[in-house]
């Protein structure tokens, strides 16, 4: 029972990580593909940290696993933000 968890904890973020690619495809604002590559972020980021934790690992791994996640989270919000910022400072200046 407990794989069949993990393994569908797994799929779903691979699910998510498709979806954001094809949402990345899709869209044709710059601003827009950022939400994409964060959604990734979140969802993806969280179903590894719940399929970790279902499958009882050593107290560790999960935590390594966490703050990978956690460092992913922070980092890719810093990085959003950055490009985001600059996305806007660049189309201001073409005007």
């Amino acid at each position: 029972m407990r794989v069949q968890g993990v393994e569908a904890l797994l799929a779903a973020a691979v699910l998510t990580a498709w979806l954001g690619a094809i949402g990345f495809a899709r869209l044709a604002w710059p601003l827009d593909r950022l939400h994409c590559v964060t959604f990734v972020n979140i969802t993806a980021g969280a179903l590894v940290l719940a399929a970790a934790v279902l499958w009882g690992g050593s107290a560790d791994d999960v935590i390594k696993v966490a703050l990978l996640v956690g460092a992913v989270l922070a980092g890719g919000a810093a990085i959003t933000h950055a490009t985001g910022r600059a996305i806007l400072q660049r189309r201001r200046s073409l005007k």
